[in-house]
C-alpha cells in the first residue's frame, strides 16, 4: 500500500499547486488570515469527498457528460468573472485599509471546487484511476485515500496562507496591490477559458 499512497500524494502535489482559481483565492484571503488555507481546504474537501464517493461507487462517466461539463463551464466562468472583477475593485480596501474580501474563506473553497468544471473533470479520469487502486484493499482503502489526498491540500494551501501572512509587511503597498491584480486577472483568464470551453463543446 505503500506505493499507492506515494503515488496518490505525487499526483495529488502535482495537481494543487498548479496556479488555479483556489490558489488566488488562497493569496488574497492570507492578507488578514493566516489560517485562510486552512478553512479554503476543508470547504474543498465539503466538496471533493462526496465526488470521491460517487466516484468510488461508479458514478464517475455522470462528470463525463457533455451537458453536464457545458453548463458547469459557463455557470463556473460567470462565478470566477465576479469573484475576480470584487478582487480587483477591493485591492486597494484590502491592501490600505485592512479589509477583507466580502466571501469567506470556506466558501471560497467550496465555489472553487463546486463551479470548477475541469476540477470535475480530473476526478473522472485521473482521480477515478488513483480511487481505483485503492479498491483493492476494500473499505478501508478508501477512508486512507481521502485522508492522503485532504492533507496535501491541507499542507500546501496552509503554506501559502503562512507565508503570504508572514511575509507581507516586507512588501510595499504597491507591489501588494499588484499581487492582487495578478490574482484576479488569473481568476478572469480562467473564467474566460471555462466559458469558451463550454461554448466550444456546444458548437461541436
Amino acid at each position: 500500500m505503500l506505493a499507492v499512497i506515494m503515488s496518490v500524494i505525487v499526483i495529488s502535489l502535482s495537481g494543487v499547486m498548479m496556479p488555479g482559481p483556489m490558489f488566488a483565492v488562497a493569496v488574497a484571503k492570507s492578507y488578514h488570515n493566516p489560517w485562510a488555507g486552512m478553512k479554503i481546504s476543508i470547504g474543498h474537501a465539503i466538496i471533493e469527498v462526496p465526488i470521491i464517493l460517487l466516484i468510488y461507487f461508479g458514478f464517475a462517466r455522470f462528470f463525463q457528460l457533455q451537458a453536464f461539463q457545458i453548463v458547469l463551464s459557463l455557470l463556473g466562468g460567470g462565478m470566477l468573472i465576479w469573484m475576480g472583477i470584487g478582487m480587483f475593485r477591493a485591492r486597494k480596501e484590502v491592501v490600505q485599509s485592512g479589509k477583507d474580501l466580502k466571501y469567506g474563506a470556506v466558501t471560497a473553497g467550496i465555489v472553487m471546487s463546486a463551479l470548477n468544471p475541469f476540477f470535475l473533470l480530473w476526478w473522472a479520469t485521473v482521480g477515478s484511476m488513483l480511487v481505483m487502486k485503492f479498491e483493492a484493499f476494500g473499505t478501508k482503502g478508501l477512508p486512507i485515500f481521502i485522508l492522503t489526498h485532504w492533507i496535501c491540500d491541507f499542507i500546501w494551501l496552509s503554506l501559502v496562507s503562512l507565508l503570504i501572512y508572514r511575509t507581507k509587511a516586507l512588501w510595499g503597498k504597491r507591489f501588494q496591490e499588484w499581487i492582487f491584480v495578478a490574482c484576479s486577472l488569473l481568476l478572469v483568464g480562467l473564467s474566460i477559458w471555462f466559458i469558451f470551453s463550454g461554448i466550444k463543446k456546444v458548437i461541436n
